[in-house]
C-alpha cells in the first residue's frame, strides 16, 4: 500500500478510516505470507504436546496446571509475531515514510494491536479444542467466563507487546529485548489470567474469579490508554 493513499487525520471519521486502512494492510500482508500465524501455531502446539506428555492427563494436577500451560504457550508463541509486526515496517523504510505523513501514530498503534489480537485469537481458536482433548478437560466452573478471561488476557498481551516491540525496534538485539521488557510488565495480567482460568476449570468457588476479571479489564484500559497517548512520541523517536 502506498503511503500516499493513507488518509489524513482531523475528524473522528477520518481517524477511524485511518485505523481500518492500516488494519486492512496488515491483514492482507499476513494473509499472503501466513508467517506469523504459522510460527505461533507451531510453537504453541509444541508446548501443549510436550506438557501433555510430561503430566498424567487424567490426574487432578493436570486440571490445575492446564490454564497456566495454555497462557504460557500463548505468551511465548506471541513474542515472535509481535517482533515481526514492526520488522515488516522497517523493510524498504516504510516506517520512516509513515513518520513523514500526517498520519496519527495512535491510529497506527491501534491497528497493529487489532491485527495482532486477531492473529493470536485465531491461533487460540485452533489450539483450544486440541488442548481440551489432549488434557482430557471439561470445566467444572462457569465455562462462559472463559469467553471473558481469554480475550481480556490476550488484549493485555498484544497491547503491551505491540507497544514495547515498537519501542525496541531500532535496537540491535530487539528479539531479546522485547521479552525482557514485556514479561515483567505483563506479569499481573498473566497471574490474573492463569488463576481465573484455573478457578473456572477446577470449579473452586473459594477463588474470586470475577475479581481477577475486573483486574484484567482495568489493566487493559490503563495500559491501552497510556500506550495510545505515548505512541506518537515512540514513533517519532530516533
Amino acid at each position: 500500500m502506498s503511503v500516499a493513499t493513507i488518509p489524513s487525520t482531523g475528524t473522528k471519521a477520518s481517524w477511524t478510516r485511518l485505523v481500518l486502512t492500516h488494519l486492512k494492510k496488515d491483514l492482507r500482508i499476513e494473509w499472503r505470507s501466513r508467517e506469523a500465524i504459522n510460527s505461533m501455531l507451531f510453537f504453541s502446539l509444541l508446548v501443549v504436546v510436550l506438557f501433555s506428555m510430561a503430566f498424567d492427563p487424567s490426574a487432578d494436577t493436570s486440571r490445575e496446571i492446564a490454564g497456566g500451560v495454555l497462557c504460557v504457550a500463548t505468551l511465548f508463541a506471541s513474542v515472535s509475531a509481535l517482533n515481526q509486526a514492526w520488522a515488516r515496517e522497517m523493510r524498504h523504510q516504510v516506517l520512516d515514510a509513515l513518520r513523514m505523513t500526517p498520519s496519527n501514530g495512535a491510529a497506527l498503534f491501534l491497528a497493529k494491536v487489532l491485527a495482532n489480537f486477531f492473529f493470536v485469537s485465531l491461533v487460540q481458536v485452533v489450539l483450544g479444542p486440541i488442548f481440551f482433548i489432549m488434557y482430557n478437560l471439561h470445566p467444572l466452573g462457569d465455562a462462559w467466563l472463559l469467553a471473558l478471561v481469554i480475550p481480556l488476557g490476550t488484549w493485555a498481551l498484544v497491547a503491551n507487546g505491540t507497544f514495547f516491540a515498537a519501542l525496541s525496534i531500532r535496537s540491535r538485539n530487539r528479539e531479546l529485548l522485547l521479552p525482557l521488557i514485556l514479561f515483567p510488565i505483563f506479569l499481573p495480567a498473566l497471574l490474573a489470567m492463569v488463576l481465573s482460568t484455573k478457578t473456572i476449570l477446577t470449579g473452586d468457588d473459594s477463588d474470586p474469579t470475577l475479581l481477577w476479571i475486573k483486574l484484567l479489564g482495568g489493566y487493559d484500559i490503563i495500559f491501552t490508554t497510556v500506550s495510545l497517548l505515548l505512541f506518537d512520541t515512540v514513533l517519532q523517536a530516533e
